[in-house]
């Protein structure tokens, strides 16, 4: 293994697809030994019941150029959680990146359904999915994370603490459970700051996740004939835009100037000269609020 990452571990938690892939992948590429975890292996799937698995997922980084392992783990039972931290710091005796990317809750949220007509049961679990897992991983992770300084904690979310704090975002359970993951990175940043470490909240733009794509009808090869239904989708990234954003923050050896913030993939593109694989730059975040949000015509030129 070779690149900028090339002696660092990063534990991906929530990688079976979407931006956690995106992530490990791109990890890999700079050279980093990648645990993913999730429900979905070859063997079983979770109630998602999508084709995608870890060990798919453990492959592609280990094509990219880094080490990728599978670690079969539910991240709302805190004793598989302590297992895989154990086994990590048996394997590899650090980790020195931690991406919480658990979500799941795709299915759950009912769109601009307010709390007292939305399912209970499935915004309970939301919450559950959304929060509880980051919460358990990180109690687990973090004091392995500190054994070395410079440790990195990304938190996954949907939204710029700017952004979020004066839209509603889709439900209430949904909106709740984003928010809290962009204060969790905040207060994070207040406890590992002064040991030594850097957390931040990141979030991706309108991501051309596997089941994005599934639901316009469309694959990454001809994502554009979209367009004419979702003029909007011009603006979209593919998972793989965020993952490099995290492999620039893990080589950053001055990323605690980020510590407790609210960052974006757009917005760490321009500070660190990354591309998403079509050599573009989305800037999601500025176009919904300049454009999307302001009711004017999609057009993603000086957007992307």
């Amino acid at each position: 293994m070779s690149g900028p990452l090339k002696d660092k571990v990063a534990l991906v938690a929530g990688a079976t697809r979407g931006a956690g892939r995106g992530v490990a992948v791109e990890l890999g590429a700079a050279g980093a030994t990648v645990y993913v975890t999730g429900r979905t292996t070859r063997e079983r799937r979770s109630e998602y019941d999508r084709p995608e698995t870890i060990e798919d997922t453990a492959d592609l980084v280990t094509a990219a150029g880094g080490r990728g392992i599978a670690v079969p783990t539910d991240h709302l039972v805190p004793s598989e959680v302590r297992t895989l931290v154990d086994r990590i710091a048996d394997e590899q005796g650090r980790l020195d990146v931690l991406v919480n990317d658990v979500w799941g809750g795709e299915r759950l949220f009912e769109w601009d359904t307010p709390v007292w007509e939305h399912d209970l049961d499935n915004g309970l679990r939301l919450l559950r999915l959304g929060i509880e897992t980051h919460a358990i991983t990180s109690h687990h992770a973090l004091p392995l994370l500190l054994r070395r300084p410079g440790g990195l904690v990304v938190e996954m979310t949907d939204g710029t603490a700017e952004y979020n704090a004066a839209t509603y975002r889709v439900s209430f359970f949904y909106d709740l459970a984003k928010s809290a993951v962009l204060r969790m990175a905040f207060a994070l940043g207040r406890e590992l700051g002064p040991r030594g470490a850097t957390a931040v909240a990141l979030t991706p733009g309108w991501l051309r996740s596997e089941m994005m794509l599934e639901n316009f009808g469309v694959t990454e090869d001809n994502w554009r004939d979209a367009l004419e239904r979702v003029p909007h989708f011009g603006i979209s990234e593919t998972p793989f835009y965020v993952g490099r954003a995290v492999a620039a923050l893990a080589a950053d050896p001055e990323r605690a100037r980020w510590n407790g913030e609210s960052l974006s993939s757009g917005g760490l593109a321009r500070t660190y000269g990354f591309t998403d694989r079509d050599g573009s730059r989305p800037d999601a975040w500025r176009y919904l609020v300049e454009v999307q949000d302001a009711g004017k015509p999609a057009d993603a030129t000086g957007y992307r």
